[in-house]
């Protein structure tokens, strides 16, 4: 499984953009999951304190966002990509 990541979480990947993980999930909660084993550091960029995903930060798997697909339980296709986008405003 590939992960995009975008520079604001970069620090905890050790600079990398994109990681590979190897796992055989099914699902975008045993995804994460195994990102957050693999970096632990983005687990509390990704999610809150109560384990739901931040509301300014969408996950994409393809390109499909996991809100629009079931959430945790979205399906993570064979050979999916994995893109982390935090929201980003201004003013």
């Amino acid at each position: 499984m590939t992960v995009h990541l975008p520079g604001l979480l970069r620090d905890h990947t050790g600079g990398q953009a994109t990681v590979e993980i190897a796992c055989p999930a099914t699902t975008a909660a045993e995804a994460l999951a195994a990102l957050w084993q693999a970096y632990p550091g983005l687990r509390d960029r990704i999610v809150n304190e109560q384990g739901e995903i931040r509301q300014h930060v969408n996950i994409f798997i393809n390109e499909d966002n996991i809100r629009d697909q079931g959430g945790y339980s979205a399906p993570v296709p064979s050979g999916a990509a994995i893109t982390i986008v935090p929201a980003v405003s201004g003013g």
